[in-house]
């Protein structure tokens, strides 16, 4: 259950808000069809590392998984995950050139190429249409993060969960941390009062610049912008939502998926060059305020030199949990406790369960945290942004949109020119 449930934007406006939503969409059926043969067909829309990734945990994760249709942008990168996925077992990878899609559309192509299964992959500002279009077919899905960048596209993405429940449609995210065994048994025992009541929790991402592609003669500046989405506020919003969401996934968890009463934030561009790639952030700095006196802080940077953290401390009234993400998982205090099994590769668990579930006909649908976990972060950008402290209503109402629908694209495009925000002098929308 979605906890919308503070202040003035209450269950009840929430529940209109996603009904007005859901107004236009036809309801194809109550429930996804069935698989008919052994053979679970798989479409991938976005082939880049983390598209082929999950493209061959899918392959892992069951044997009788075919993939059977690529899209994306660029075509060679398609052929380039083509290649890859063959390589890694011809058999099972049935893509011939009428399933290879390319363009701005090839995401509606893979879904209708008589899929079971839809991988979406892409920059996520194209999240929430390729979500609307796969629910609405009825696919089962596996939806990298974030879900949106901005509050319109996280309010489509409302409608498309609220829709997938309905039509028993299986939902994984890319929130990677919840499929980790040492991260499960850590949090199912803070939920079980192991430390006591959560008093604070604290996480940290740091870690240095993302891969960036310099510029190619023949680019557009649409093209040159696409191979480097992730430094555009157009494509990834920001760092925050981009990436270090994972450790404020991770609190969310914590939280129960309970949303705070307000969110501070500060953050700039301290070691990138003003004038260099994108627009976005290098790091920023937030509180969450869930009242009663307890907080949640996250500090995240992208600064090449700088020393890496991954990690999560929670206090409680009784101990402390303390985890370095893929280092050491431990409770101190009262009853303490250190997770010593081996670890999981957490990707491929995500797959393993989205297949199995499948296979079982049950329903897992991840659309709860997947909504919340994006608007937490959303939120603190818009936070550091403005320079403001945001409420919840505040923030539900920003009509910033950062880009327009993935079927308005096209190579000749005006370039993304927002400037980089400056907390106090940009304003709030």
């Amino acid at each position: 259950m979605l906890h919308f449930y503070r202040m003035d934007y209450s269950r009840r406006s929430f529940i209109r808000s996603s009904s007005m939503l859901l107004g236009g969409l036809p309801l194809i059926s109550m429930q996804v069809g069935a698989i008919n043969d052994k053979t679970i067909r798989v479409g991938l829309v976005g082939c880049g590392g983390r598209g082929n990734g999950a493209a061959m945990q899918a392959l892992a994760a069951d044997p009788q998984v075919k993939i059977i249709a690529l899209g994306d942008i660029f075509p060679d990168q398609l052929m380039r995950s083509l290649t890859l996925l063959q390589r890694k077992d011809t058999a099972r990878v049935d893509v011939p050139e009428k399933r290879q899609f390319i363009g701005f559309d090839a995401y509606r192509k893979v879904i209708d190429s008589g899929v079971d299964v839809v991988l979406l992959c892409s920059p996520p500002n194209f999240r929430p249409e390729h979500l609307d279009y796969a629910v609405r077919a009825g696919k089962h899905i596996f939806c990298e993060k974030p879900v949106a960048v901005d509050i319109p596209g996280l309010k489509r993405v409302m409608a498309s969960i609220a829709l997938s429940k309905t039509k028993a449609i299986n939902l994984v995210s890319g929130f990677c941390f919840r499929y980790s065994q040492p991260n499960r048994e850590i949090v199912s025992r803070i939920h079980q009062g192991t430390i006591g009541a959560v008093k604070s929790i604290t996480t940290f991402r740091y870690g240095g610049e993302l891969t960036y592609k310099e510029r190619d003669d023949s680019w557009s500046e649409m093209v040159y912008q696409l191979k480097n989405w992730y430094y555009f506020r157009r494509y990834a919003s920001d760092m925050i939502v981009e990436q270090s969401i994972h450790s404020v996934d991770y609190m969310n968890w914590i939280m129960g998926n309970k949303l705070p009463l307000s969110i501070s934030a500060t953050g700039g561009r301290q070691s990138r060059p003003w004038d260099g790639v994108g627009n976005t952030f290098d790091h920023f700095a937030v509180e969450f305020d869930y009242g009663e006196g307890l907080k949640g802080t996250h500090f995240c940077r992208q600064q090449n030199g700088t020393e890496p953290r991954n990690s999560v401390e929670v206090m409680g009234t009784d101990g402390y949990a303390e985890v370095n993400i893929m280092r050491n998982y431990d409770i101190k205090g009262a009853t303490p406790y250190s997770y010593r099994d081996p670890i999981n590769n957490m990707y491929q668990t995500q797959h393993d369960e989205l297949f199995a579930a499948i296979r079982d006909r049950r329903q897992v649908n991840d659309g709860d945290f997947m909504i919340n976990s994006t608007l937490l972060a959303l939120w603190a950008k818009l936070s550091a942004y403005s320079g403001r402290r945001l409420t919840l209503e505040q923030v539900m109402n920003s009509t910033e949109e950062l880009g327009p629908l993935s079927d308005s694209y096209h190579w000749d495009m005006a370039p993304d020119t927002l400037p980089i925000a400056k907390p106090g002098l940009t304003s709030f929308i």
